[in-house]
């Protein structure tokens, strides 16, 4: 079970880490700041009443002032990795055979009141049977589960520099921060494209390489990947040897999966009739579909198989399909 922490304001996560935090190394490290940042977005007076009615893009509510940062209207770039991601992770669940759920851009809330609410681009649940998934508002802080993976898309804001404070504060285990390759006017320039991946580790985000929830999906081909304009040969066999990777793991495959199962089916009796056509003739074929049309069950039709090499006669061979001896 994940750890969880309990409520705790803005300006509390921010005295405590600039007070204990060295300053990290690296571009994309979590950098310590003196005062809460969410560049790319403007503060506004919302009262606590009025955040149900609410249809504006919060990057983050604070309770202690009733202050929401607003961001600027999404863009097409913007929502083009959040969507995009959703389909990837789609095809890696149908090759692992288990399904991963979506949440898209839920809020993301403190226990025991809304005390401060965040707002994910996108947030991935790789095992929702297992799972104590979010309620339809909000996925909730010491009553729900983390996301396995949350995706932060910096198009024209810096979640560095105060959204993944929090998440590293309240314990969300992995967080992807996507720079696009499409730039924007108001991006600040040392905002480069690129994929961030940052794992919790002792309560401390660090950058990392790969993912840790998705095993061997690397950071440069996550990001690749979102910004492709159509899915390539290269990112479907990477987005496959995922998803086999964690199927070995949970002794799942592709015939877990009720549209691969039939597609593959359908492919192997196509090929049992092209074979009894060529072993008897068109004939045969034909009858030997309308047999197997219901079939699905792999060792069935592997059995289909041997009886097309055994049988002396077509009249022999769709007899034993019929009978299924």
């Amino acid at each position: 079970m994940q750890a969880r922490r309990g409520p705790l304001t803005l300006a509390g996560v921010y005295n405590a880490k600039t007070a204990s935090k060295p300053r990290r190394p690296g571009a994309d490290a979590v950098q310590p700041q003196p005062a809460p940042e969410f560049p790319g977005c403007k503060p506004v007076h919302l009262p606590r009443e009025e955040l149900a009615d609410s249809d504006q893009r919060l990057e983050y509510w604070d309770g202690a002032t009733q202050t929401a940062w607003i961001c600027e209207p999404a863009s097409p770039y913007h929502e083009h990795s959040s969507g995009r991601l959703v389909r990837l992770t789609e095809r890696i669940a149908q090759v692992r055979g288990a399904p991963i759920e979506s949440y898209r851009s839920m809020d993301l809330r403190q226990s025991g009141g809304p005390q401060s609410i965040m707002q994910a681009d996108e947030s991935l649940y790789l095992h929702p049977g297992r799972a104590r998934l979010p309620g339809p508002s909000a996925m909730v802080i010491g009553v729900d589960d983390f996301p396995d993976v949350v995706l932060e898309v910096d198009h024209t804001t810096d979640v560095r520099r105060g959204k993944l404070w929090l998440y590293e504060s309240w314990g969300f285990p992995e967080v992807w921060v996507e720079v696009p390759d499409q730039s924007a006017p108001r991006r600040r320039r040392s905002r480069r494209p690129g994929l961030t991946i940052h794992l919790l580790e002792d309560g401390r985000y660090r950058p990392a390489p790969e993912s840790r929830a998705f095993p061997g999906w690397t950071a440069e081909e996550i990001h690749g990947a979102l910004n492709e304009p159509a899915l390539s040969e290269r990112t479907t066999a990477v987005l496959e040897r995922v998803g086999t990777v964690l199927g070995k793991r949970e002794g799942t495959g592709p015939d877990h999966d009720p549209l691969l199962r039939s597609q593959r089916a359908e492919a192997e009796r196509a090929l049992l009739c092209r074979q009894a056509a060529h072993r008897f003739d068109d004939a045969t074929a034909e009858q030997l579909a309308s047999l197997l049309e219901p079939e699905a069950d792999p060792n069935r039709l592997a059995q289909v198989g041997i009886r097309i090499i055994e049988s002396a006669t077509s009249a022999e061979l769709l007899d034993r399909v019929a009978r299924r001896t």
